[in-house]
């Protein structure tokens, strides 16, 4: 295997080459020169020509070290390729060999880093537009309930003769906004808890059909003349029932709000179901549901910031399970999660 030169080495070495051609090339000048040819002229020009070859080699020599010092030279300047560094270029001495090979990985990790720059700088942009669009979901949630509790208030302020019947409906409707102002803020620290990974699970053995029960009632006392059947069954489950009351309201929430008919809830074996027969997601949105603040424009409800399910999918997440969606348009959706312990 050819080992390449020193530079040193190199050099000494073209010198003594160009010093015996030299050499040799004088000395046959001089014995094929006659002698009446010989003056003193003649051996000052044949000297002269003899330094001038002797500095012409070197000057050759000198141009090909500037020609591998230009290539150092265009890389740093930016003018090289960075994409076609070269790492077995051949070299005519070992240090410019090393130097071509210590200075692609200097590129290298300098296009490394100006690569994690642009990611990081990219990555910060998308943070500030989602911290954009966070506060515009929060501004446009908050606004009609907390406009609602202003205007009933002022006008229970300004009319003092208001009938009893009728203050009675403001105060409740005064009390119904604080009530979804609250749920709001509650969405917004249960989600925040998520982001920083401080929320963990307190796990409890229960069984989950009177916890559906429950909720049913509930929901069915908020939405007059809506009906919530919770199929037979029982299934005891080890889980975070708190969150886990959240999953089960915030599906049934959304099925109502889909629907205008019967909404079903069922235990199949370990699975829980969700049932409406409402108007249904498009088969493009199904995906986009579950991400936060995303909000359909195919339907006019209140989407709580577009956090409902977002939440849904991260508490399923902690628990080692995920969300099914199956739904067609104005056929109803199903919304199902399948609990293994």
């Amino acid at each position: 295997m050819y080992n390449r030169p020193s530079l040193t080495e190199y050099v000494i070495a073209r010198l003594i080459t160009i010093v015996i051609f030299v050499t040799i090339l004088y000395t046959l000048i001089i014995l094929l020169t006659p002698s009446e040819y010989q003056s003193m002229e003649f051996h000052i020009a044949l000297f002269i020509g003899a330094q001038i070859l002797l500095l012409n080699s070197v000057y050759i020599g000198a141009k090909r070290v500037k020609r591998e010092l230009k290539t150092v030279e265009e890389y740093f300047s930016g003018v090289g390729d960075f994409n076609n560094l070269d790492e077995s270029a051949r070299f005519f001495t070992r240090e410019f060999e090393h130097i071509n090979l210590k200075l692609i990985q200097i590129l290298r990790k300098m296009k490394k880093k100006e690569y994690d720059k642009r990611k990081y700088t990219a990555k910060i942009k998308l943070k500030n537009r989602q911290r954009s669009d966070m506060l515009s979901a929060i501004a446009h949630e908050f606004r009609n309930p907390i406009a609602a509790i202003m205007g009933y208030a002022q006008t229970l302020t300004d009319d003092a003769e208001i009938p009893s019947a009728l203050r009675t409906k403001f105060l409740h409707k005064i009390y119904n906004n604080g009530e979804k102002v609250e749920e709001l803020l509650s969405r917004l620290l249960l989600w925040n808890r998520f982001e920083s990974g401080e929320q963990k699970l307190q796990l409890s053995q229960f069984d989950i059909r009177p916890l559906i029960q429950e909720i049913a009632i509930n929901l069915e006392e908020k939405y007059h003349n809506r009906k919530i059947h919770v199929a037979e069954g029982s299934l005891v489950i080890s889980a975070d029932k708190a969150l886990m009351e959240i999953v089960v309201k915030n599906l049934i929430e959304n099925a109502l709000k889909y629907s205008e008919e019967l909404v079903e809830v069922k235990i199949l074996n370990r699975k829980i179901l969700v049932i409406d027969k409402g108007v249904g997601i498009s088969a493009s949105n199904i995906e986009k549901v579950t991400k936060k603040f995303f909000r359909t424009d195919e339907h006019s409800w209140d989407n709580s910031m577009g956090l409902g399910l977002a939440i849904v999918k991260q508490i399923l997440k902690l628990h080692e399970t995920s969300l099914m969606i199956e739904s067609k348009e104005d056929v109803g959706s199903t919304f199902s999660f399948e609990l293994l312990r």
